[in-house]
């Protein structure tokens, strides 16, 4: 039985999840500690000490796509991309925006809501800027929507699990589909799926203790990962001193170094 290395939280593990339940692939997970080094199998899966990492026998996949196009080759019933060369590429971009910056954007809100990075007016400002961004970004999935039945075309698939975890979590933090959208009524169709209850669910468990979080990031006991279009939406964003009060307090990351 494969084994995915997870958080349920994250919209990475989430897209494989759902990919997994909705190809009826039977799977065990586990939450490595990441910040004790995860562990020798978790290592050997991702020497990068990222989720989601994919453990099949004498394979090991990481990164979410590459984890994703493994299991449609080899579990390629039911099929989670489109027939054609063209909507296969459409679903991708959907997912390389959803993946590079759309979760950034709901990253910062739980730095900011959740973390308590920003106060004041900071905060606001930050949480105004990711509003703006996020209306946006679901203007563009709402346009691929366009006489469409989901995102992934005919048929729930590729599409609608990569924008899931990243329109689900705008909509929990108070930037839903605009009310009577196309993409309002997708986000209920997916809600009611029962891949997407467990992911869901799995999620919300995770969620208790989060209280804590503000006072173990400012004690560095709890680190955060600060990678490429994260780093790149703080910067850009006016919230170049978080960064720098993170690396100064050592409760921010970045990618491990290979060796």
């Amino acid at each position: 039985m494969p084994k995915l290395y997870e958080h349920p939280l994250s919209p990475y593990v989430q897209k494989v999840k759902l990919a997994l339940m909705e190809k009826g692939i039977a799977f065990e997970t586990e939450i490595p500690d990441i910040l004790s080094g995860g562990g020798a199998e978790f290592a050997a899966a991702n020497p990068r000490l990222e989720i989601p990492a994919l453990v099949d026998g004498d394979v090991t996949v990481f990164d979410s796509t590459i984890i994703l196009e493994y299991l449609e080759d080899k579990w390629p019933q039911p099929p989670m991309l489109p027939p054609s060369p063209a909507e296969r590429a459409r679903v991708r971009m959907i997912e390389e925006i959803c993946d590079t910056y759309y979760e950034a954007i709901n990253w910062a809100l739980y730095e900011v809501r959740v973390f308590g990075r920003a106060t004041g007016a900071l905060a606001e400002t930050l949480v105004a800027r990711a509003g703006e961004q996020i209306a946006g970004v679901n203007g563009r999935l709402e346009r691929d929507l366009a006489g469409r039945a989901w995102l992934n075309g005919a048929a729930f698939g590729w599409g609608d699990l990569s924008a899931f975890p990243a329109v689900n979590a705008a909509a929990v933090n108070g930037f839903p589909p605009a009310a009577g959208s196309a993409l309002e009524r997708w986000l209920e169709r997916v809600r009611a799926r029962p891949s997407a209850q467990k992911v869901m669910a799995a999620a919300a468990e995770s969620m208790a203790g989060f209280d804590t979080l503000p006072q173990l990031i400012e004690s560095g006991h709890f680190v955060r990962e600060y990678r490429d279009h994260r780093l790149e939406w703080m910067m850009r964003s006016g919230a170049t001193q978080i960064v720098l009060d993170g690396m100064s307090k050592r409760n921010i990351r970045f990618s491990v170094e290979l060796s």
